[in-house]
């Protein structure tokens, strides 16, 4: 049996650990945001100008072509700078949390890359070979140790503390359209050998629009190695309270690692925001923690500044980002879904 990085000592860190970079896959097919392409590179521009200060940012681009207008769009935004690098390796679409390398740390062998399956959410949207691809199209230019867990797993379907609890949902894991015929056991182990998680939390279903199938990065998310924060509808009305009370009473009773009881801290919901006549998966959750800051997405609605608020008191030492996200969520997806991060050793984990 080959080694896994479990038995050989890594794990996956947190978010608000330290990142020596973010990755990005630059926006360009249509189809994702029909009607709306062109504004999006604005917004994927604002997130690097928020990022590139405190870490390095690396952007996948596919072509000349596709690297110039992404150029194009940085300097407008005034965050052209060393810290930002493009990458020649082709997409099909722009969503690095799912596609991208999920990294592990150890604190001798140092970062390596989990390269899990990638079928755009259970074969929903053909062609995504190129997707599949990223990450060992990466590790030809990072050379880091590389492991394949064999299955199918999205990076915006789970979220750590860093300390081996692990969130996620069964309407998107438990799917049939991942990988059909692996019990819940059998997933909970891929996620210890390959993650290190040796508590897997499981919430219930997603919010609605959620072309995913229910990823936790729109529902709740790790604040604190012992603190989530968790989205809640507070209309009884409103499609998305059922599922959001129904997580918000599980987590109640769940515990980490060590056992002690989740402290629980709510964020309210945006106001339901349509598009062709959809509900789009709007959600204050899907922020992204930089090294400088949190990156949270908002929608024009005075909502935002209660969530903005809420993140505030829950990260004192790093700023609040604003990012009008919109158009961007016109694709179906936020801030936290176009960003993945490459952590870097801490002290602690060197000594």
């Amino acid at each position: 049996m080959n080694a896994t990085p479990h038995s050989l000592g890594y794990r996956m860190p947190a978010e608000w650990e330290p990142h020596e970079a973010t990755w990005l896959s630059w926006p360009h097919n249509p189809e994702t945001w029909p009607g709306k392409l062109d504004r999006v590179p604005a917004v994927f521009a604002h997130i690097v100008a928020a990022l590139h200060e405190h870490e390095q940012v690396r952007i996948l681009a596919g072509s000349d072509e596709l690297e110039r207008s992404a150029r194009a769009a940085l300097r407008a935004r005034g965050c052209e700078s060393p810290n930002v690098r493009f990458w020649r390796i082709p997409t099909n679409d722009a969503w690095m949390r799912d596609h991208g390398p999920i990294f592990v740390v150890h604190p001798r062998r140092g970062v390596a890359i989990t390269d899990w399956r990638y079928n755009a959410w259970g074969g929903k949207y053909p062609p995504y070979d190129l997707d599949d691809a990223v990450p060992s199209r990466l590790n030809e230019t990072l050379h880091m140790p590389l492991f394949e867990p064999g299955i199918v797993l999205e990076g915006g379907s789970i979220d750590v503390n860093g300390r081996g609890t692990l969130l996620t949902t069964e309407s998107c894991l438990r799917n049939p359209n991942r990988n059909p015929g692996l019990t819940r056991d059998e997933i909970e182990a891929k996620l210890l050998d390959f993650l290190g998680a040796s508590n897997v939390l499981w919430l219930g279903d997603g919010i609605v629009g959620d072309d995913t199938d229910g990823h936790v990065d729109d529902l709740t998310r790790f604040v604190g190695p012992s603190t989530v924060v968790t989205a809640v509808e507070e209309d009884p009305t409103d499609e998305n309270y059922r599922a959001l009370q129904d997580n918000l009473l599980r987590l109640r009773h769940m515990k980490d690692e060590t056992g002690r009881r989740l402290e629980v801290v709510t964020l309210p919901m945006p106001p339901a925001i349509h598009h062709e006549g959809h509900r789009l998966p709007g959600s204050y959750a899907n922020f992204y923690i930089g090294n400088g800051g949190v990156l949270v997405p908002v929608f024009g609605h005075e909502r935002d500044d209660h969530a903005c608020e809420t993140l505030a008191r829950l990260f004192p030492g790093r700023r609040i980002v604003r990012i009008a996200s919109t158009d961007l969520v016109s694709g179906l997806g936020a801030i936290h879904c176009v960003t993945q991060q490459q952590p870097i050793l801490r002290a602690a984990d060197l000594s």
